[in-house]
């Protein structure tokens, strides 16, 4: 009989540099689970920024100069010689969550802060899957999984108009 399949793991560092009242470290961790969907361990950065650092990363990164709630760095690992292995998770890369904008977001959408984040990380766990919302058909699949997460998570559709 073969020993039972391990799940695969998500390794979750949090970075709170401005010390912001966050959800707890559980709560952000089952979030960024939810959207998981990698067969082998992995790990992910999460970080909440002040606009100051939002504003400039986006600027250098993306050429908008303007905070944005979410950006998601995608880790492309390094070219290794063959026959060379990293006894590590991989790392799927990092999510920067402006901790500003989310509030005022969230404020405007008459939406908790904390509903906000979740969609958030869902939506940037997503994304550092490999899925995108450049066309249409990726965004309305993209979409509805995050709306199928976060209905399993208890929060209602992030994209439904109040």
């Amino acid at each position: 009989m073969s020993p039972p399949i391990k799940p695969a793991t998500l390794h979750l560092e949090l970075q709170n540099p401005c010390h912001y009242n966050l959800p707890s470290r559980q709560t952000l961790q089952h979030w960024a689970e939810a959207a998981f969907q990698q067969d082998h361990d992995a790990s992910v950065t999460l970080r909440f920024v002040d606009t100051e650092e939002g504003l400039a990363l986006n600027t250098d990164y993306r050429q908008k100069n303007y905070a944005t709630n979410i950006l998601s760095f995608t880790f492309d690992a390094p070219i290794l010689p063959e026959g060379v292995t990293l006894e590590m998770p991989s790392h799927l890369g990092d999510l920067v969550i402006c901790t500003d904008v989310v509030e005022q977001e969230a404020s405007a959408q008459k939406k908790s802060f904390e509903q906000h984040c979740a969609h958030l990380i869902v939506h940037g766990m997503l994304h550092l899957q490999g899925y995108d919302h450049l066309e249409e058909s990726q965004a309305q699949a993209m979409e509805t999984l995050e709306i199928n997460i976060l209905e399993k998570l208890d929060y209602p559709n992030p994209y439904s108009i109040t």
